[in-house]
C-alpha cells in the first residue's frame, strides 16, 4: 500500500498537521470490477462486489489496511484517552437491566459497572440474597459470548438459554437447572430470531430454527425455510418433533406462544414487516392435532395476549392503525362475530398484556409512556402513575399475576424496577440502578418542528442545564425512522459523557416509526420512504435556525436503518452537517435482500425486483447516489461478524465515498472484530467504540475539552 505523505513529513500516514488546515488521507487501493446489473433496462454498475465475500484473502486485506488508516487516525488525537477514561468512569455504576418473576421466584439481570456482560440472578424472596444463575462472563475471557435469549418454565426450575458467539444472530440453546445452577445434556443449534417457549408442564419447549449453511455462508446466506419444531427434555435435538413448516412459503418466520392454560399452541407468523401478521393456532388436548389458520390474510398486525377458554384477546391494528384490542371465539371464527373491547384511542397503543381480568395498557403520548389499566370487559379503570416521562416497560404476567413489574428509565435516568399493586394502583421501587453522574445537571425538553410536506414531528433535546442557544453548541442528531420501532426515551452513559462535554443530544421521532401508530409507519415506508429523510433533515434545519446549533457543530448519527438514514440525507443535503457516523448501514438498497434475514425487510423497503419500488429504491439507496463532491467528515462502522447487515453494505460504501471525496475532510471506516450488529456488543467494544466517535467529533468539529 502507498501513503502520500505531506508537507511536513512529520504529519505521518495520516496527516493532521498542528495547524488544522490540512486534513488529507491517502486511502487504500480498492480495485474496481466491471460488475454490471441491469434492473428493468438500467445499467448499475457494482465495480466493488468483491467486496461482499468477507472471506476472500483481497477483502481481509482491504479491511487491514482500512482499520490501520483509522487507527493511525485516531492515535493523533489526544484527547481520545481523556475520553475513555470518562467514559469507563461513566459506565462503571451498578446497574439493572431486566427483572421479572416466575411461579414466586424473582429473576434479575444486573452488571456491577465494566462486567462485559450482564450477569442473571435468582432470588428465592424478594429479601433473600441474590444468588448467580448464569454469568456469560465466564465463557469467554473476552466477553464476545451472550445471552441472546431466556425463557423460565412455568414451574420456576428450568431456564432455557441461548448463547451468541462475536455479536451473530445465530443461537444455540442450552437449558439450566435454576436451584442447581448446573446445565441438562440438552442443546438446540441453528437458531434464530426465535424464543423458547415452554410447555406448561415443562416438559419442553417450541422454537424456530433454519437448515444449517455451508460453514463459508454462515454470515451472510440468505434466512429462509425456517421450520418450528418441539423440543423435548433428554432428547437429542435429532430427534426434535416438526410441529410445523411451509416449503411454499420460504420467507415466512414463526413466533410460537403456549396460552396460560396450556391448551393452545399460537403461532404468530410473520414475513420480516412486523406491522402485518397471520396466527394460527394448534389444540395441544386434541387427539388428532390440526393447525387451525384463525388469521389467514396479511392485512394488519395481531399480536396474542391471551384466552379465556375458546375467547382469544389480540391486540391489533385491525381497523385501528393507532391499535385496538378485540376478543375472538375460535368457535365462531367470522369477522362478523369479532368484538371490540379496547376502542383506539388518540394515542398510539405500544403494547397491552392480559392479568386476573385486567389489562395493562401501554400507550404514547408523543414518544412517551402512557400506562393504563382497564378491565376485560372494556371499562377502562384508571391510569398508572410513572415517575416522569420516560419509557415503561412490563415484564410478562400470567392470569393468576397478583403483582406486576414494570421498568422505567428516560434519558437522564437508567433503569429502575418497580412492583405495580394493581389493587392500590401504587408502586414500590424494586431495584434501583446507581449513578455515576449528578442529574440534575441535565435536562430534557421536547420540542415539535415542521417537515418539508406540513407534518408535525417531534424531538428530544436532552443537553446541560442552563443551555446557551448561541448556535454554538456541538450537537448530536440521531434517528431511525422504520420497521414500526418507536424511539422513546432511553438511558446511555455515552451521551451523558457527550453532556459533559457541552453537547446536545437530539432524537428526533421521524415517520417510519410507530409513534403515532401504523399510518406513521407507512408514511416511511416503501414509496413513502423519502419522508423519513426530510423528517431528519427537517430537524437539522430546525436545530441551526433556533440557534442550538450550526451546520459546522451538527454531528448526524444513527444504526442499521438508521446508518441508511444517515448515508441517503449524507448524499442530499452534504452542507448541512458537520459530520456524519453511519453505523451498520443498509447502504446497498438493490442488493439488500440478498443477504441473511434482508429479504425479510421488502416490507419496509419495498423489492428492487418490482419497477415501480426499484426506482424508488435507486433514487436514494446510499450507495448508489454518491457523487463527486465536497462530504463532512464521515466515519462509518461496522463489525465482521454482523449477520443482520452483512459488513459489505458499509465496505463498498466506505470505498465509493472516499474515492469521491473532493473535500478535506476525512472519510473513515472502524471495522469491529468479533463484534456483530450491535446485541451483546461488551462493554469494552462499547466503551472503545464511543471513544473513537467522540474523539472524531473533537477533531472534526473543533471541540475544545
Amino acid at each position: 500500500m502507498k501513503y502520500i505523505i505531506l508537507v511536513p513529513a512529520v504529519c505521518g500516514i495520516v496527516a493532521l498537521c498542528a495547524d488544522q488546515k490540512v486534513n488529507k488521507i491517502t486511502y487504500p487501493n480498492a480495485k474496481k470490477s466491471d460488475v454490471v446489473d441491469n434492473y428493468f433496462g438500467a445499467n448499475i454498475p457494482d465495480p466493488y462486489r468483491w467486496l461482499e465475500d468477507t472471506n476472500s484473502a483481497e477483502t481481509t486485506a482491504w479491511v487491514e489496511e482500512e482499520n490501520k488508516v483509522t487507527q493511525a487516525y485516531m492515535a493523533q488525537i489526544p484527547e481520545r484517552d481523556r475520553i475513555r477514561k470518562r467514559l469507563t468512569e461513566l459506565f462503571n455504576y451498578e446497574r439493572y437491566t431486566n427483572a421479572f418473576e416466575v411461579a414466586g421466584k424473582y429473576f434479575l439481570f444486573r452488571n456491577d459497572g465494566l462486567q462485559n456482560q450482564d450477569v442473571l440472578y435468582v432470588l428465592d424472596t424478594l429479601d433473600g440474597s441474590e444468588r448467580v444463575l448464569l454469568d456469560p462472563n465466564t465463557i469467554r475471557a473476552d466477553g464476545t459470548a451472550a445471552l441472546s435469549g431466556l425463557s423460565v418454565n412455568r414451574q420456576g426450575k428450568l431456564a432455557a438459554y441461548a448463547i451468541a458467539q462475536a455479536g451473530s444472530d445465530w443461537s444455540e440453546w442450552h437449558v439450566r437447572d435454576v436451584t442447581t445452577g448446573r446445565d441438562l445434556e440438552d442443546s438446540v443449534q441453528w437458531t434464530k430470531f426465535t424464543n423458547a417457549e415452554w410447555t406448561a408442564e415443562g416438559t419442553g419447549f417450541y422454537y424456530q430454527r433454519f437448515p444449517q449453511p455451508d460453514d463459508k455462508a454462515a454470515l451472510t446466506a440468505s434466512n429462509q425455510n425456517a421450520q418450528l419444531y418441539f423440543h423435548r427434555l433428554g432428547q437429542p435435538q435429532k430427534s426434535d418433533q416438526l410441529v410445523y413448516e411451509r416449503p411454499d412459503q420460504p420467507r415466512w418466520l414463526y413466533t410460537p406462544m403456549v396460552s396460560d392454560d396450556g391448551r393452545f399452541l399460537v403461532i404468530e407468523v410473520f414475513t420480516g414487516d412486523e406491522s402485518k401478521n397471520l396466527v394460527f393456532y394448534q389444540d395441544l388436548k386434541a387427539l388428532n392435532r390440526q393447525t387451525v389458520e384463525l388469521v389467514s390474510q396479511l392485512t394488519a398486525q395481531y399480536n396474542f395476549l391471551e384466552n379465556r377458554g375458546n375467547i382469544f384477546y389480540f391486540k391489533t391494528t385491525d381497523g385501528a392503525p393507532r391499535g385496538r384490542i378485540i376478543a375472538i371465539d375460535i368457535t365462531q371464527p367470522d369477522r362478523d362475530h369479532w368484538r371490540e373491547i379496547i376502542p383506539e384511542q388518540k394515542e398510539a397503543l405500544s403494547s397491552a398484556q392480559v392479568f386476573g381480568h385486567r389489562l395493562i395498557l401501554s400507550y404514547l403520548r408523543d414518544a412517551r409512556s402512557r400506562e393504563r389499566v382497564a378491565e376485560l370487559d372494556g371499562e377502562i379503570v384508571r391510569d398508572v402513575p410513572i415517575p416522569g416521562v420516560g419509557s415503561v416497560v412490563w415484564s410478562p404476567a400470567h392470569q393468576d399475576s397478583k403483582e406486576l413489574i414494570y421498568s422505567y428509565t428516560s434519558f437522564t435516568a437508567p433503569t429502575a424496577f418497580y412492583r405495580y399493586d394493581p389493587g392500590s394502583n401504587k408502586s414500590t421501587l424494586l431495584r434501583q440502578s446507581k449513578l455515576s453522574f449528578d442529574p440534575s445537571d441535565l435536562q430534557t425538553e421536547q420540542v415539535f418542528y415542521t417537515s418539508k410536506d406540513g407534518t408535525k414531528v417531534p424531538m428530544f433535546l436532552v443537553h446541560r442545564q442552563g443551555l446557551k442557544r448561541d448556535g454554538q453548541n456541538p450537537t448530536i442528531l440521531y434517528g431511525y425512522g422504520g420497521f414500526n420501532i418507536a424511539i422513546t426515551p432511553s438511558f446511555n452513559p455515552i451521551y451523558v459523557q457527550w453532556m459533559e462535554m457541552g453537547g446536545i443530544f437530539a432524537v428526533a421521532n421521524i415517520r417510519g416509526g410507530s409513534e403515532y401508530g401504523e399510518a406513521w409507519h407507512q408514511a416511511g415506508t416503501k414509496l413513502h420512504k423519502q419522508n423519513v429523510f426530510d423528517d431528519f433533515i427537517a430537524a437539522a434545519e430546525f436545530l441551526v435556525a433556533n440557534d442550538y446549533t450550526s451546520s459546522a457543530k451538527l454531528a448526524i448519527h444513527g444504526g442499521s436503518n438508521g446508518g441508511l438514514l444517515i448515508g441517503a440525507v449524507l448524499n442530499q443535503r452534504p452542507d448541512l452537517f458537520g459530520a456524519a457516523m453511519p453505523a451498520v448501514g443498509v447502504m446497498d438498497m438493490l442488493r439488500y435482500n440478498k443477504f441473511t434475514i434482508g429479504a425479510a425487510w421488502e416490507g419496509d423497503y419495498g423489492s428492487p425486483e418490482n419497477q415501480e419500488e426499484f426506482r424508488a429504491l435507486r433514487a436514494y439507496s446510499p450507495l448508489h447516489n454518491i457523487k463527486p463532491g465536497r462530504y463532512p467528515a464521515t466515519l462509518i462502522t461496522t463489525s465482521d461478524h454482523d449477520d443482520r447487515v452483512v459488513p459489505g453494505h458499509s465496505f463498498k460504501y466506505a470505498a465509493t465515498l472516499q474515492i469521491a471525496q473532493r473535500g478535506a475532510a476525512p472519510i473513515l471506516i472502524r471495522i469491529e472484530t468479533r463484534a456483530g450488529h450491535g446485541a451483546g456488543k461488551p462493554t469494552t467494544k462499547k466503551i472503545d467504540e464511543a471513544a473513537d466517535r467522540f474523539a472524531f467529533l473533537v477533531r472534526e468539529l473543533h471541540l475544545k475539552l
